[in-house]
């Protein structure tokens, strides 16, 4: 079984976003391979922002209907939901390593979904956070930890 991935709102957002023509082929590139090798995770907030991201602030943005079936699509990945456990760890993650409240819900559902890899560019890229290692997706290629 391959390692798995946990997707932060910003590589789903920059797959979508015209605006960002270095980043968006490297996330579209990540999101093949993730999907390729089934071993792409997320939480319901991941997809609560990224909705609320290409629906309401992103420009060109993207309509509701092809929004809400990216949405679909991406509910094959099982997304964690924010529950009682994912709080209580986004409590410790928090606290000890001194991140926002959002980012610490983050790292917490990625723990809890099993994820080797944390893909996102707002942490720091290489840090190691209870078993879970922060990755920037435009700083590594998918390759060089899918294969």
């Amino acid at each position: 079984m391959n390692p798995t991935c946990f997707v932060d709102t910003n590589v789903l957002v920059y797959a979508r976003d015209s605006s960002e023509p270095a980043k968006q082929p490297a996330a579209e590139r990540w999101l093949r391979l993730l999907w390729a090798t089934r071993s792409g995770r997320l939480s319901s907030q991941v997809l609560n922002e990224y909705y609320s991201v290409v629906t309401e602030k992103l420009r060109p943005g993207l309509g509701r209907v092809e929004a809400r079936a990216d949405v679909r699509n991406l509910m094959a990945w099982a997304p964690v939901p924010t529950d009682g456990q994912v709080v209580e760890g986004a409590w410790t993650v928090q606290d000890r390593y001194g991140l926002s409240w959002w980012d610490a819900l983050v790292v917490s559902a990625a723990q809890v979904a099993g994820c080797t890899w944390l893909l996102s560019e707002d942490l720091h890229h290489g840090q190691a956070l209870d078993g879970v290692t922060v990755v920037d997706p435009f700083q590594t290629a998918p390759e060089d930890l899918l294969g």
